[in-house]
């Protein structure tokens, strides 16, 4: 995980820098940044069935593969055409859903956030070492140089998968059961996405996503162009910003999120999450400087990675042990869903209204999902997922 996000952190410096220097403007960035969330959205269920039926070790495989792939052509790229076919690999390039449906496998319910969460630490250490290393490397040999680095290191990386990582990592009994209906089972199958969406509390978790995570993605979507425009950050100072971001999101996702799983019930922290996710929103409106975001993306990284854990724990413990990699896939479709409309919406809200729009926005839609959550979530008692089920 750590080696993953260390090189998806280098190429994701490199693409505003090289989108830039093969003239893309701020619209185009944006269809681009649809572009591969919509591929992205494609392979998300099909990739968590594929670990379902073959295990972790070729699901991990498949998706570093993928972004060695994806890197290489995105350093052959020499005019926009090529940037936008260099996003076709990335279909299967889904490392941090095949890593949570390995430690999905291997947690037990009542620690399932926790151990989440734990993959933050990871993650966030990747991240730091990702985006200062990519910035630097930007710098001093180009965007193609170091789009290299992050194809031949995510190669490596699917070497180690191979090497290291058991073929199966679920129960033996559910390992049996998907041996004897490989025959017959498909990697795309309606049926299975239909039983889980139809799962009671399933469908009210998904649509609480994407309403919550539409203004998130919006920013996100459009942070590289802000960090350049509006903040007018280099690619090493760019690079700092992303490595101190990656060390909230480590310490948030790594000790407290866990930490607050033991202590407070998971649906009373998808609530708070919300809230302070909202009133974060209200804060970036108002920030004028780089140092005012710092300072705002402490709450607010812990609003999202609450969030984010909290709603994934829940949807894996509804799920049967043999669909968590589907469940998952379908979780890591709603993000992808997001980010294939919130690149349109942020390019227009940022040429029309700047960069204050986003915050208004985030804050205006998480307060009315929170006010329509808080009468539900605080009149009845809280209970476990599978009790729903």
């Amino acid at each position: 995980m750590t080696l993953y996000s260390t090189f998806f952190w280098i190429q994701t410096g490199v693409m505003p820098y090289l989108s830039r220097r093969l003239g893309m403007d701020t619209v185009v960035f944006g269809y681009l940044q649809t572009a591969f969330a919509v591929i992205q959205l494609l392979g998300g269920p099909v990739f968590g069935r594929f670990g379902d039926l073959f295990g972790g070790r070729a699901a991990l495989s498949l998706a570093y593969i993928s972004s060695g792939l994806t890197y290489l052509l995105m350093g052959l790229s020499t005019n926009i055409p090529l940037l936008f076919l260099s996003r076709i690999p990335s279909v299967f390039m889904h490392g941090i859903q095949a890593v949570q449906m390995v430690v999905t496998d291997l947690s037990a319910e009542s620690e399932r956030a926790s151990s989440l969460g734990k993959l933050g630490l990871s993650y966030g250490v990747g991240m730091i070492v990702g985006s200062l290393t990519g910035g630097i490397l930007i710098s001093r040999f180009g965007e193609p140089a170091t789009a290299y680095v992050a194809a031949v290191g995510s190669l490596l990386n699917a070497a180690i998968a191979v090497k290291y990582i058991p073929a199966h990592t679920k129960p033996q009994s559910v390992t049996q059961q998907h041996k004897a209906g490989q025959a017959t089972g498909s990697v795309f199958s309606l049926k299975t996405i239909t039983r889980l969406m139809s799962i009671p509390g399933a469908a009210k978790i998904f649509t609480i996503k994407i309403i919550t995570g539409i203004p998130s993605g919006v920013f996100q979507s459009m942070f590289s162009v802000v960090a350049m425009d509006y903040f007018k950050l280099d690619a090493e100072h760019n690079g700092y910003l992303m490595a101190y971001i990656g060390l909230l999101q480590m310490v948030m996702q790594g000790l407290v999120v866990g930490w607050l799983t033991r202590w407070i019930p998971e649906q009373i922290l998808i609530l708070c999450s919300i809230l302070l996710v909202c009133l974060m929103g209200l804060a970036m409106a108002m920030m004028t400087n780089v140092i005012h975001f710092c300072v705002t993306c402490i709450p607010m990284s812990l609003g999202i990675a609450i969030f984010s854990l909290t709603t994934n724990s829940i949807l894996t413990k509804l799920a049967p042990a043999a669909d968590t990699g589907a469940m998952l896939g379908l979780s890591m479709s709603v993000y992808s869903l997001i980010r294939s409309i919130s690149p349109t919406i942020g390019g227009f809200l940022f040429d029309a209204y700047g960069f204050p729009s986003f915050g208004y926005l985030q804050f205006g839609v998480n307060l009315l999902l929170f006010l329509s959550l808080c009468p539900s979530t605080c009149s009845r008692p809280t209970l476990h997922p599978k009790q729903t089920t």
